[in-house]
Order: C-alpha cells, then structure tokens, then sequence
C-alpha cells in the first residue's frame, strides 16, 4: 500500500520542492533575507537598548543581529540537508558535518554577546577561549570534511533499477516527513521569540528527528541488502549523526572536541570501506552506482 499510493505521490512532491529550492532565484531571495535579517536584527538591538519594544526580551546587544543571521543561515544549511538525503547518504552525513561546522562558527561568534559595549579587553579571557575552541573545531572539521568528500565513493544499495528507485522514493517520503518537522519546528520558535522574546533555536530538538530518521532508513535499507560492508556503513552514519547530535548539547571546548571526533571518525569509516570494497573486488565486485 505505502509503496504503490504514498510513495510516488510523496516523490513527485519532493521532487516539486526540490527543483523550486535549487533554482537561483530561490538562493538570490535567501541571500537578500539573509541582509535584511541582519539589519532588522540591529534594529531590535537598538530599540531594545531603548527599551521601546512591545514585548520582553533577552537583548543585550547589537551582536544579537550576528547570531540571528548565522542562525537564519543554519536554518537554511538545514533545509539543503533534507533536499540532499533522498541522493546520498554519505553526502548527508558530510552535509551534516558542514552544518556543525556552522554551528560552531555561530558558537563563537555567539561569545560576543558577553562582550560590553564598546569591545574591551578586561574580563574577556573565558569568551576568547571559547571562541578559539570553537573556531579550531571548525576549521578542523572543515578540513576532514574537504578530505572525506574526495574520498567518499557512492555505492548503490540495490541490485535491480526499480529496487533502486523505490529505495530513493522511500527516503523522499522520510525527506517531506523531516520537511513537515522542520516547518513546524520553526513556526513554534517564531512564535516563542514574540511571545517570549527570546529565541529557542530548536536544533538539538531537529537533530533528534533526524537520528530516528537515519535509523529508519537504515532499517529500510535491510529490505534490500543484507550484505555486511553495506549495512555496516549505513550503520556508521548513523553514529555518526549520533555523535553531532551529542557534540550540541556538550559544554564548551567538549563540543568542538566531539564535532572533531565525530568527523575523523567517519573519514577513517571511509578509508575502511574502501580497502574493503577494493578487496572484494578482485573476488566477488560489488557494483558500484550514482
């Protein structure tokens, strides 16, 4: 039943959305969103510093414009991850990695909301060493990621072609069901920054989703494939989103320790998979797809 009604009508929505996400006009209207939230985000801060808003709030200062559009600009990373897992799986999880690698940077950058008006040195020596932490976790992560891609090989799950596309169709069910998630999420985050005034950026409560996500798809994968390497390395994402799931809610300098940990930790998964793929091929190949 799920196969034959959902599925394809699931896929043709998805596929609807993704093609109106990866137009240029879609990026062009994210990028001018992104300044306007920026200089909106300034003057909240001011009118704040005024006292002149018609609601409470957890303003402190003009740096509240930074974090309000790194997060808008996570929010949208968020939304490419979605579009990007029906494709690869393997591709997901690198986009995932890029999100923490965001959400680090936005960490730092975050520090400067402990910083007095005009920027002083005095009682800065904690939020500095946060913001380092947090910057060299980044760039680490950055860098293994940049090292996993080159490295990464697609593997095609199924044997047959329509085995395969129905795989696909499952994960752009999973995908629409995240989307649903994600929308919902965001509406409940807006509604408790004005009615609350304060901004719940709910990406631990996400990432939670998309574990149990990860996990179905894996199950799923099952129906199609019992070889060991395979599963074996679905499995592995999987723990790999469960260690960036862990990593955001770790106290500083653990965070960034976590997010490295997690990254090295699907590069040497990688590097595994390839030596036993190359093995195997010289017996038994293992056919290789996009």
């Amino acid at each position: 039943m799920l196969s034959k009604l959902v599925l394809p009508i699931a896929s043709r929505w998805f596929d609807l959305l993704e093609k109106y996400w990866e137009q240029h006009h879609t990026h062009e209207m994210i990028s001018r969103l992104l300044v306007y939230a920026f200089i909106a985000g300034l003057i909240i801060a001011e009118l704040a510093g005024r006292h002149l808003l018609p609601f409470d709030h957890n303003i402190h200062n003009h740096f509240f414009a930074v974090e309000l559009a790194f997060t808008l600009l996570l929010l949208t990373e968020l939304l490419a991850l979605i579009f990007v897992m029906p494709n690869s799986v393997g591709v997901s999880v690198g986009k995932q990695l890029e999100i923490l690698s965001l959400i680090l940077i936005r960490s730092a950058f975050k520090e400067f909301s402990h910083f007095e008006e005009p920027v002083i040195w005095n009682n800065l020596d904690g939020p500095v060493l946060k913001m380092v932490a947090d910057a060299f976790g980044s760039l680490s992560i950055f860098v293994v990621i940049g090292v996993y891609y080159k490295t990464q090989k697609r593997i095609r799950l199924t044997e047959s072609e329509e085995e395969h596309q129905q795989f696909k169709d499952f994960k752009k069910f999973v995908a629409l069901l995240l989307l649903i998630v994600f929308i919902i999420i965001g509406l409940f985050d807006t509604w408790a920054f004005f009615e609350k005034g304060s901004y719940l950026s709910s990406f631990n409560t996400f990432y939670t989703v998309l574990i149990f996500s990860d996990i179905l798809i894996v199950l799923i994968a099952m129906r199609y494939t019992l070889e060991y390497p395979k599963i074996f390395r679905y499995s592995a994402f999987v723990l790999t989103t469960v260690l960036i799931r862990i990593s955001l809610t770790a106290p500083p300098y653990l965070n960034a320790a976590l997010g490295i940990v997690a990254s090295l930790f699907l590069l040497a998964m990688t590097f595994a998979f390839n030596y036993f793929l190359k093995e195997s091929t010289r017996s038994n190949p293992i056919k290789a797809g996009s």
